[in-house]
C-alpha cells in the first residue's frame, strides 16, 4: 500500500474512534440524566448516528483485517523478491569472476562444484517466476524461503501464465498462500523428508492448481470439517478460518476444491474458469 493511502486510511480510522467514542459518551450522559433533550427527534437522530458509526467501524476492522493486511503482504513480498534479485544479481557478478578464475588455471571440477550451489540458487528463484502475475511470483518465492525455514522442501512447477485467470490476482494468492500454510504445518511432525509440492496448469476452459504434501492422512470424517467455518486442527486461537476463506474465493469463481488424502500423501485439488479470451 502506498504511503499516502495508508496515512489516509489511519487517519480515517482515527476520526471514526473519536466520533464512535463521543458518541457512546452522550448515551452514558443522557443516560445517566446530566443533560436531557425534550425533542425525541434528536435522540432517533443520534441512534442512527450511532448505529452508522458501528457499521462504518465494523467496515473499516475487516477492511484492515482481510483487505490491507493482505494487500500490505503482497507488497512486501514484491518488495522482498525485487531486493532479493538485485542482490542475486551482484553476487552472480562477483562469483562469476570467481569461476572465471578458476577455469584459466584448469580447475574445472573445482569450478562444476562451485557453480552447483549458485544453479540451485538461480532455479529456485526461476520456478516463482513463471507467471504473469507478479504477486504471485512474489508470492511462492516467499513460500520457497518459509519452506526452508521450515525444514521442508517446496517443489514448484507451473505449467500457466495465469494470463486468463478470472479473478483479482490477490485472491489467488489467498488460496496459493492458504494451501501452502497448511501444506507446511501438516509436514512439519514428519521426522523424515518434509515434501510440498505446487502444480499449476491449464486447458482450454480452466486453470487447475494442485497442492500436496507428504504430511499425515486426513480421515475421510475429518475431510467433511475442514471446510467448516472454526474448524481447525491446530492448538491456540485465530485459526480454522484458512481452508473456509479458500473455499469462499474459490465457489464465488464458479470454481471448485476437492481433497484427497491416503497415507502419506494428501492433495487439495483447485479448478478455476479461465476467462474468456477476446479475439482480436
Amino acid at each position: 500500500m502506498s504511503k499516502w493511502i495508508k496515512k489516509i486510511f489511519v487517519r480515517l480510522k482515527g476520526a471514526c474512534y473519536v466520533m464512535f467514542f463521543l458518541t457512546i459518551l452522550f448515551w452514558i450522559c443522557a443516560g445517566a440524566g446530566i443533560f436531557w433533550v425534550s425533542n425525541p427527534a434528536f435522540y432517533i437522530f443520534m441512534g442512527l448516528l450511532t448505529l452508522c458509526e458501528i457499521i462504518v467501524l465494523l467496515s473499516i476492522v475487516l477492511l484492515d483485517r482481510f483487505y490491507f493486511n493482505e494487500v500490505n503482504e503482497i507488497l512486501n513480498n514484491l518488495e522482498k523478491l525485487n531486493v532479493r534479485l538485485r542482490t542475486q544479481r551482484h553476487e552472480y557478478l562477483n562469483e562469476m569472476q570467481v569461476v572465471y578464475g578458476l577455469l584459466e588455471l584448469d580447475e574445472y571440477e573445482e569450478a562444476k562444484r562451485y557453480l552447483k550451489p549458485v544453479y540451485t540458487d538461480i532455479a529456485t528463484i526461476n520456478k516463482a517466476m513463471k507467471t504473469s502475475k507478479p504477486a504471485v511470483n512474489a508470492l511462492l518465492a516467499a513460500k520457497i524461503e518459509a519452506s526452508k525455514l521450515a525444514n521442508a522442501s517446496l517443489y514448484v512447477e507451473i505449467n500457466s501464465n495465469l494470463e486468463n485467470l478470472k479473478m483479482r490476482q490477490w485472491d489467488f494468492c489467498k488460496i496459493i498462500g492458504n494451501l501452502i500454510d497448511n501444506a507446511i504445518t501438516a509436514v512439519s511432525s514428519n521426522p523424515g523428508s518434509r515434501d510440498i509440492h505446487v502444480i499449476l496448469w491449464e486447458d482450454v476452459s480452466s486453470i487447475y492448481l494442485t497442492v500436496y504434501n507428504n504430511g499425515p492422512m486426513i480421515s475421510k470424517d475429518k475431510q467433511a470439517l475442514i471446510f467448516k467455518r472454526g474448524y481447525t486442527s491446530k492448538k491456540g486461537e485465530g485459526h480454522g478460518f484458512g481452508l473456509v476463506i479458500v473455499k469462499d474465493i474459490i465457489v464465488e469463481a464458479n470454481g471448485s476444491i476437492e481433497v484427497e488424502s491416503k497415507e502419506n500423501k494428501t492433495s487439495f485439488c483447485v479448478k478455476l474458469p479461465k476467462s474468456e479470451v477476446v479475439s482480436k
